[in-house]
């Protein structure tokens, strides 16, 4: 495995990025990091902690810190951004400059809103919004944030697609 393979997996909460994450870095033998486990590791809080005790400033700096000493790594690796670290300051010109490979993993609002309602305890963005509130709420963040996350090299349409399927998507995109 070449050791400047790296595979970062973007988009909205929800989309899978680290489900899809997990699976793509076991079937390409490489290691799974997630920016926010790696975040909670550095500063030894979790990120729910971070935001309530340092603010949200602090975080994203912290963020795009701890994103470019991964991607400085020389071992090659699949990245699961949180969904809004491509939003802020130069995170998308970092993954573009030293991952090989970002897939923006792009699902419809119906389908977000049916995977976040499920697991809107564990959202905090989300937790205090009533079901009738999230088509509205995920529809203006998408338009806000759609234009990061098109900065991916490549997007995986994942709507109606296994993990599996997605999977097998990127693995063949990677050539």
């Amino acid at each position: 495995m070449s050791k400047d393979l790296k595979v970062v997996v973007l988009g909205y909460m929800a989309s899978g990025k680290t489900t899809v994450g997990k699976a793509l870095a076991h079937q390409l033998e490489v290691d799974f990091v997630d920016l926010d486990h790696a975040i909670e590791q550095e500063v030894g809080k979790s990120v729910s902690d971070i935001f309530k005790d340092n603010g949200e400033l602090f975080f994203r700096k912290k963020e795009t810190q701890v994103l470019q000493s991964l991607l400085a790594r020389n071992v090659p690796m699949v990245l699961a951004l949180g969904g809004g670290t491509p939003c802020y300051g130069n995170n998308m010109d970092v993954v573009n400059q030293y991952a090989s490979h970002s897939f923006y993993l792009k699902l419809s609002i119906g389908a977000l809103i049916t995977r976040i309602k499920g697991e809107k305890q564990q959202r905090p963005l989300v937790a205090g919004l009533n079901n009738d509130d999230l088509p509205e709420f995920i529809g203006k963040h998408l338009f806000e944030r759609n234009a990061f996350y098109d900065r991916a090299k490549q997007t995986i349409a994942c709507d109606g697609e296994t993990i599996t399927g997605i999977v097998d998507k990127i693995a063949e995109a990677l050539g």
